[in-house]
């Protein structure tokens, strides 16, 4: 049996929704943002980031039968939210599959693309 590392997914994901044109990043989930707040204020030697997995999640079906991709992202302005979307959807579950093919994982994955907000970007 092949161990999948959720982290391992998590950076596939992540790597593939960014390379998305109209991608400007990936927005962290709840838990991610309280966490951070929580932790104790970095000093000037260590970096204040987010990871950009920290707005994907990756889990297990309950049966055991794939994994499930949920992708939150903001989007570029001037770019129509559906294409993007879609984009996103098809390129992290064409990478997340071909990853646990290499794997020799033959796991179903569903992915689903949240939107949280578009922003004006100029890519410089």
């Amino acid at each position: 049996m092949t161990v999948i590392r959720t982290t391992t997914l998590l950076g596939v994901a992540a790597e593939a929704a960014l390379a998305v044109p109209g991608v400007t990043g990936l927005h962290p989930r709840l838990s991610h943002r309280l966490a951070a707040a929580a932790a104790p204020t970095p000093t000037d030697g260590t970096p204040s980031h987010t990871s950009p997995e920290a707005g994907i999640r990756a889990d297990r079906a309950p049966d055991g039968s794939g994994w499930h991709i949920e992708v939150r992202c903001v989007l570029a302005e001037g770019r129509r939210a559906l294409d993007v979307a879609q984009n996103i959807h098809d390129r992290v579950g064409t990478a997340v599959i071909c990853h646990l093919a290499a794997l020799d994982a033959a796991d179903r994955v569903t992915v689903e693309v949240t939107v949280t907000r578009i922003t004006w970007y100029d890519g410089a």
